[in-house]
């Protein structure tokens, strides 16, 4: 039975309940305006509760069709998208969608973002991570305005991020195995898209 006849079904019940309630609280009292009024607020809750259920449902169906699509990595679906777009079109792209620009929080995440990066992009590309230093250069945060605590920047050849106030924006690369680099916001990349899941 799908999440919809399974609403209509505790619907139906808690109907029939209630009418069974209401029936037997009007022959014990004469208090059928205040008990028909309770009775129907419980009702609407109970509906109510069982509309926030099926959304619920909904969404987390919705994120399994995404991890079919993509890859689930430590409590996340990652979904690739190699069309090379600029880090606000990518970023916006991605809250269209419910998600937003990856952003690994561990080197565990990192690197399994590398691998599925090489495997469903290309081994030759780089993907705009959800991390800038837009508002203060040098402080690096991640789309919610946190500071990033985990940063994987390449340091022993290019010293990243090196680019100061014309490069915002940070990308993986998967020609350096991973590591990150400072990039203007204008440039086009590759992205990847993170989907939290329950």
């Amino acid at each position: 039975m799908d999440a919809r006849g399974v609403c209509w079904m505790f619907c139906l019940i808690l109907l029939a309940h209630c009418a069974e309630q209401q029936t037997s609280t009007k022959k014990r009292n004469g208090k059928k305006d205040s008990t028909n009024s309770a009775a129907i607020e419980e009702l609407k809750q109970q509906v109510n509760d069982i509309i926030q259920e099926l959304n619920l449902l909904k969404e987390q169906q919705a994120l399994q069709t995404v991890c079919l699509r993509g890859t689930k990595i430590l409590g996340k679906c990652f979904l690739a998208d190699p069309v090379k777009k600029n880090f606000h079109a990518a970023s916006d792209d991605c809250i269209a969608e419910g998600g937003s620009l990856c952003t690994p929080v561990t080197g565990d995440e990192n690197d399994q973002l590398y691998n599925y990066v090489r495997q469903s992009i290309g081994p030759e590309e780089h993907i705009w991570l959800g991390v800038n230093d837009m508002v203060t250069d040098g402080q690096w945060v991640d789309q919610s305005g946190s500071n990033v605590r985990f940063k994987n920047w390449e340091t022993e050849i290019t010293l990243q991020p090196d680019g100061g106030r014309t490069q915002n924006c940070a990308i993986l690369s998967t020609t350096a195995n991973g590591k990150w680099f400072d990039e203007n916001c204008r440039a086009e990349k590759a992205s990847v898209c993170e989907f939290n899941i329950v």
